[in-house]
């Protein structure tokens, strides 16, 4: 396409296949990860010795960090993905859920927002109906996830899914919904420009886990028809113009007995 491109890499990496193809590189520090490619400093730097326009975060170490996308735009560089606004707020998994709810997307039945103690998520439980589960608001990865399926277990459940989140993600915030016990778990990628336009590239089926963590991928879906697929894709669409979205993302459902729940966004290419 005629763009001039700059590759970082750590000492490791020099002859790595991204750095082979780039027009121009830059060794931006040793090994750890957090002295090269988690090292904001040297990645700006190496985009101002460079001229470069823009900055491309790839997608791990920095690719939904909300502070670095503010940090590049700062400095004047182009951030190509989302607003930093909206990584942080789809980062937050009660506030995405609510975000979500409100642009039209079905949610799966549970708390309004975080649930502080078992007595609170007793209350819930009891309106929802069991089996419910406890999941960390800052978690992914299958960590800080836990199912009751009576009150009796409810709050064995709380403290260990409060403990969990705390270990693996610094914060042990809760929220509660109702589980689903057999659902399939359907992914839809999207694209949005800076002129309002959003399309979606169709769905995935993730469904086979171990652990909560995916072992396959398949697309489209075995489980969708031709009418299911497209009323999913015009939800999503709608739902990410609505938000203002700017770039990739991937927006997750748990699907059971026809009805699509929304879960999760993820601000990304994935």
């Amino acid at each position: 396409m005629g763009i001039h491109t700059v590759a970082v890499h750590s000492t490791t990496d020099s002859d790595a296949m991204h750095v082979r193809l780039a027009d121009e590189t830059v060794c931006i520090g040793p090994p750890p990860v957090r002295a090269s490619y988690l090292n904001v400093p040297a990645i700006i730097a190496a985009a101002e010795i460079t001229n470069t326009d823009a900055i491309h975060p790839g997608y791990g170490f920095l690719s939904e960090n909300a502070n670095f996308a503010s940090i590049v735009k700062e400095h004047g560089f182009v951030f190509i993905g989302p607003e930093a606004e909206h990584i942080r707020a789809m980062g937050e998994k009660i506030g995405a859920k609510l975000r979500m709810a409100a642009l039209g997307l079905p949610v799966v039945p549970g708390s309004d927002g975080a649930v502080r103690d078992p007595a609170e998520a007793a209350r819930i439980a009891h309106e929802i109906g069991y089996p419910v589960l406890l999941k960390a608001a800052l978690g992914g990865g299958g960590r800080g996830m836990k199912v009751a399926h009576t009150p009796d277990g409810l709050e064995e459940a709380f403290t260990t899914a409060q403990a969990e989140a705390r270990a693996s993600f610094g914060d042990d915030l809760l929220y509660l919904e109702k589980y689903l016990a057999r659902p399939r778990h359907i992914e839809v990628q999207i694209l949005a420009d800076s002129h309002g336009n959003v399309v979606h590239l169709g769905e995935r089926d993730c469904s086979l886990q171990r652990r909560h963590q995916k072992v396959l991928e398949e697309a489209p879906s075995p489980a969708l028809n031709a009418a299911q697929r497209t009323e999913l894709g015009s939800l999503v669409a709608r739902a990410i113009s609505g938000l203002g979205y700017l770039g990739a993302g991937t927006i997750e459902f748990l699907y059971e007995d026809g009805q699509f729940y929304f879960i999760e966004m993820n601000t990304r290419l994935q």
